[in-house]
């Protein structure tokens, strides 16, 4: 049900034809959308693939991981938007994926990187007390089952 003023992110995805049909799902797509940038970069690499890239496929390979070993790929969504408490807006993946594993679902989120580095690190960016940063950690740590003392710099 929609609460009056509150977005929500939807709960319908578009299929992908194309890389180029990943643009108008950026955020910056004028900005993101370009030759060398992990946006583009991605969209190519995982389309073109229809399934795990052999770049990803051979981590899982090498993990000697059961859950992994004859892992499929089921859906891909490409800048997937999940909401989270303590932010304004919904936070952004550039792959989320629902795969099956041994008989299991696995759920996997990508973040592409071209030269342009993951951000800052947990430390740097707990230190940083505004924007509901510590509510969004708690909720993850929750989520996850996570210790929040046991996460690293």
């Amino acid at each position: 049900m929609h609460q009056k003023g509150k977005r929500q992110v939807s709960r319908f995805f578009i299929p992908a034809n194309m890389p180029e049909d990943w643009k108008s799902l950026l955020a910056k797509p004028d900005r993101q959308w370009r030759t060398g940038y992990s946006a583009q970069s991605l969209a190519y690499c995982w389309q073109e693939a229809n399934d795990f890239p052999e770049s990803v496929r051979s981590v899982f390979r090498d993990s000697k991981i059961d859950l992994f070993e004859n892992i499929e790929l089921l859906l891909a969504f490409p800048e997937y938007k999940q909401p989270l408490p303590g932010g304004k807006r919904a936070s952004q993946s550039d792959i989320f994926i629902l795969a099956k594993g041994n008989n299991q679902l696995v759920s996997i989120t990508v973040e592409g990187k071209v030269s342009e580095p993951f951000g800052p690190t947990v430390a740097e960016w707990k230190s940083d007390k505004g924007r509901g940063k510590l509510e969004r950690l708690k909720f993850l740590c929750d989520e996850l089952h996570l210790a929040e003392g046991r996460i690293q710099a």
